[in-house]
C-alpha cells in the first residue's frame, strides 16, 4: 500500500509557482531559468525527448521508470505553459470541458 499523498493539483501548482519565480533568474544558477534562455525551440525539443523516453518506458513495462519519465514531461510541459503565459487551470479546465466526451 502506498503511502497517503496530497493531491496532484496542489504539486503541480506549487511546481508550477517554483518554475514560474524562476523566469529571468540566473541561467548559470537556475536550470529552470537555463531553459528560459534556451528558447522556446528548446523547451519543445525537451519535452519531445521525455515523451519518447516515457513511451519507450511504458513500452517496455518498467512502471518506475514511465513513473519518473512522466514527472519530467509533465515539468517541462509546465516549464513550456509558464513560457507561452499559459496557466495551469487553462489546462485543467480544457480536461474538464472534455470530460466524458
Amino acid at each position: 500500500m502506498m503511502p497517503e499523498q496530497e493531491g496532484g493539483c496542489a504539486v503541480l501548482d506549487r511546481v508550477y509557482a517554483v518554475i514560474e519565480s524562476r523566469r529571468g533568474a540566473d541561467p548559470e544558477t537556475s536550470f529552470v531559468a537555463k531553459m528560459f534562455a534556451g528558447g522556446r525551440q528548446r523547451i519543445a525539443q525537451k519535452i519531445g525527448e521525455e515523451a519518447v523516453e516515457t513511451v519507450i518506458a511504458g513500452a517496455a513495462g518498467d512502471r518506475d521508470e514511465t513513473v519518473r519519465e512522466s514527472a519530467d514531461l509533465l515539468f517541462f510541459l509546465m516549464v513550456l505553459w509558464s513560457d507561452m503565459g499559459i496557466q495551469p487551470d487553462e489546462v485543467f479546465a480544457e480536461l474538464s470541458r472534455r470530460e466524458g466526451v
